[in-house]
């Protein structure tokens, strides 16, 4: 039986699996991959910037400014990377890896701020349609479809990190407004209807919007310290309680301490205080094994021996009004 209570940290048993990081080549590739899109995605978020003010198509007006937010993004991304490969300190015991979280947090809260500025902009067009020059549009956003496509193939590379999945997230938002933007300058040429501009945009920040909540949802499991979606809290708990020598576990909590690693701490009821060694080993193999958690802290709860009745204590009641802080005691 498990309950979700606040837990003693003076754990007798602390039960560590080697932690595991990644490796160097992995480490430097995320780098290099959030580099390299940090030039195309800001280099070319001025020429649509340009472009977009020129041909008047908010379609590319809206995807610069998703360009300049996500080279922002990327910005912070490799900053938190660096902060996150920094060693444990007496100041940081777990060490920094949950800098890559927030920043993964604040790039999705970034990129809410756009959807909603791209849907504002895109219903003031559809009611007061403004020209646009179709053949400006379609040769801008043609490059940005291939600088997009080039900096989502170096990303998808390096997608494990949480980081660089956030950035993937923000280059495929803009891969789907470059496409959105190609098409708009398409039917404008072909057809000169002009709402097809604000309404492709509504659309694209439909899109992002669908993806960023999936990331604002995970980032921000992992701050608050919710059990990771993967794992099952209940099942967790019944194989903890079903070892052998354990008749209950309790106070049981499994959190995220990094967008990867999971920690877990519980009390463990021992029918038997002599077996403690054992079942600790076996609960740090189970968990192992069965549910990936290598960070385990385990407390047991001693059993409690039956006291002969001619070897209680007999506490004496002390009258009212009588102070007790004095009072003798038979043992």
């Amino acid at each position: 039986m498990t309950s979700p209570h606040a837990h003693d940290h003076s754990a007798i048993g602390h039960a560590h699996g080697r932690h595991v990081h990644p490796p160097a080549g992995d480490a430097i590739g995320t780098r290099r991959a959030l580099v390299i899109a940090l030039v195309l995605t800001a280099g070319f978020s001025l020429v649509e910037a340009v472009g977009g003010w020129l041909s008047g198509s908010l379609a590319l007006l809206s995807d610069a400014g998703h360009m300049i937010t996500d080279a922002a993004a990327l910005g912070l991304a490799l900053f938190a990377d660096a902060v996150a490969r920094r060693p444990p300190s007496k100041r940081a015991s777990y060490g920094y890896g949950r800098a890559e979280v927030l920043a993964a947090f604040v790039n999705a809260i970034a990129m809410l701020a756009v959807v909603a500025a791209i849907t504002i902009e895109a219903v003031r067009r559809l009611l007061a349609p403004e020209p646009v020059a179709g053949g400006v549009v379609v040769g801008i956003a043609l490059a940005g479809l291939i600088v997009n496509l080039v900096a989502a193939w170096v990303l998808s590379r390096a997608s494990g990190s949480l980081n660089a999945r956030g950035a993937l997230l923000h280059v495929m938002g803009d891969l789907l407004g470059s496409l959105a933007a190609l098409v708009a300058g398409g039917v404008i040429l072909a057809t000169g209807w002009l709402p097809i501009d604000p309404l492709l945009s509504l659309v694209v920040a439909l899109l992002i919007l669908r993806s960023t909540w999936q990331l604002l949802k995970h980032s921000t499991g992992v701050l608050m310290e919710g059990v990771p979606t993967h794992l099952d809290y209940d099942a967790i708990g019944r194989s903890l309680a079903e070892l052998p020598g354990v008749t209950d576990a309790h106070d049981l909590h499994v959190w995220n301490m990094t967008t990867e690693g999971v920690a877990l701490s519980a009390h463990l009821s021992l029918a038997r205080a002599d077996d403690w060694l054992a079942t600790l080993a076996q609960a740090k193999r189970m968990l192992q094994a069965d549910f990936g958690i290598r960070h385990a802290t385990l407390q047991p709860t001693w059993p409690v021996a039956p006291v002969a009745r001619d070897e209680r204590r007999v506490i004496p009641v002390v009258p009212a009004g009588e102070s007790g802080a004095g009072s003798d005691f038979d043992e």
